[in-house]
């Protein structure tokens, strides 16, 4: 096993960089409604192979928005459910149509292929562009098929600051409540891409900002696959991802 992944429990899915919002907050800047989106096939396969050498506790797939591509999705997750991964999740805004049916055609599917968390981002930042009345039937048709749900905002300098975005994220969070929908820790904004354009009147230009999702490259704990196949320092596409793990160092 390779010395620089002896801990690895978790894997991630960047499935897509479309999505449906265009939040002033978002850690990655502007995003299109379609795009290039991970081949599902080869993501399940990947998950197999590296849950047969490590012992994966966490998947998770997010995006931009991955339930664009729902079959994507679904695939990876069934390939978790396949290999007792036990914590199986998404991070969706719960924006991907305005259809009704396709909406709970969907939540069925993510039900019927594993998943078992669902984390909804929404707050101030993302209802400023996404129809909440869509986000709320998808949450409802979700809760039909019996999926832990939760929301996941993002707060604005802390969870406890009163700025105008956290006062209108605490409304939003209300009312998701009373559908019986609890809230997460959700997290803080990182002020990187769209939110140092829109929001850097809230990061002290003396405070220093450390990435939360950052792992220390001498200590794997995850590895995350973006929409064209790259991982840490190879490309699923090109090669194993067991050759991909075997042959990583900090070196590159």
């Amino acid at each position: 096993m390779n010395q620089y992944l002896k801990n690895l429990n978790r894997i991630e899915f960047v499935v897509t960089m479309a999505c449906t919002g265009h939040c002033k907050h978002c850690s990655e800047g502007e995003h299109v409604a379609n795009g290039e989106y991970i081949d599902g096939d080869i993501a399940a396969e990947a998950v197999c192979d590296v849950c047969e050498n490590y012992q994966i506790q966490s998947l998770m797939t997010f995006g931009g928005e991955p339930l664009l591509y729902p079959e994507v999705v679904c695939k990876i997750h069934e390939a978790g459910k396949k290999m007792d991964i036990p914590k199986r999740e998404i991070i969706t805004n719960g924006y991907f149509t305005k259809d009704e049916k396709r909406i709970n055609e969907v939540a069925h599917m993510l039900a019927k292929s594993g998943v078992n968390n669902i984390l909804l981002s929404v707050d101030a930042f993302h209802q400023e562009t996404i129809p909440i009345q869509y986000v709320k039937k998808f949450a409802k048709s979700i809760l039909r098929e019996g999926v832990s749900i939760k929301v996941h905002p993002a707060w604005l300098v802390s969870v406890e600051d009163d700025n105008p975005y956290n006062l209108r994220t605490r409304e939003i969070v209300e009312e998701f409540r009373l559908l019986g929908i609890n809230c997460s820790n959700g997290n803080i904004i990182f002020p990187s891409g769209n939110a140092i354009k829109h929001l850097k009147e809230y990061f002290g230009n003396d405070t220093e900002f450390t990435d939360p999702y950052e792992d220390d490259p001498k200590d794997i704990r995850a590895i995350s696959f973006s929409p064209n196949g790259d991982v840490l320092n190879g490309n699923v596409y090109k090669e194993s991802i067991m050759s991909i793990l075997d042959s990583y160092s900090v070196d590159g």
